[in-house]
């Protein structure tokens, strides 16, 4: 029996890496994908029988070609992680036209793309799972996330459509809202006198996105926010 395929889209180290680990420790061939091919080469040497596709999701004429290819090489992808993200963190007045653009191609008009070639090969198996990678800023949009807000707005209202529209062919959509700061060598640079458990890690994020992956299917979850025991909500 042929392994099951999840595609991480954004597969960069911290969250992207360890979602990639995760789904690879439990049986899936995983085919990350991400702008920075040699990025993708280290990390994948750390994961058994990961593959990697060049593919940044704002060039959306190639979504067809990478998920044709992943298909062609490992088999229908039955999870899509959607982990790729940007925004610049401005207010109206200091933020630009272009940051704002880009900060919805990346994650909104990127999640509609590869969801498009995804479907058809999740429908070939009957089921799948598509899940999203957020932010608090898609539920409450500070002064100074303009851009940033907007676009994981747009993200979780297009996530909430899929889920609804496509439930019923089994496809489960979920949303992950992280609520905190993530554990990267770039946060704890800016942060080092803050301690361990102010982080969300990336290893448990990635526990919480497999887990929403195995749910059964008369117990699924749409939205599933994660944030350290100590963070203000």
């Amino acid at each position: 029996m042929s392994k099951k395929v999840c595609a991480v889209l954004g597969a960069g180290p911290g969250n992207g890496a360890a979602i990639a680990s995760r789904f690879a420790d439990g049986g899936y061939a995983v085919a990350l994908c991400a702008r920075n091919e040699e990025r993708l080469k280290d990390i994948a040497s750390d994961i058994a029988g990961a593959h990697i596709y060049a593919y940044d999701v704002q060039d959306v004429g190639r979504a067809d070609a990478v998920f044709t290819q992943i298909k062609s090489e490992l088999g229908p992808v039955d999870t899509v992680v959607y982990n790729a993200g940007a925004g610049q963190f401005a207010n109206i007045d200091d933020a630009t036209v272009d940051a704002f653009q880009n900060a919805w191609e990346v994650n909104a008009r990127g999640l509609f793309a590869a969801s498009k070639c995804a479907l058809p090969q999740m429908r070939s198996q009957d089921g799948g799972s598509i899940i999203v990678i957020g932010a608090t800023a898609s539920l409450k949009a500070g002064a100074n996330f303009a851009p940033f807000a907007s676009a994981k707005s747009a993200q979780r209202a297009l996530a909430q459509s899929m889920a609804k529209h496509l439930g019923p062919e089994k496809i489960h959509v979920a949303y992950v809202v992280l609520d905190g700061v993530v554990n990267l060598e770039r946060t704890r640079e800016r942060m080092p006198d803050v301690p361990d458990e102010f982080f969300l890690e990336p290893a448990q994020i990635a526990d919480a996105v497999y887990y929403l992956s195995q749910q059964p299917q008369q117990a699924w979850s749409f939205e599933f926010d994660l944030r350290p025991f100590g963070e203000k909500w």
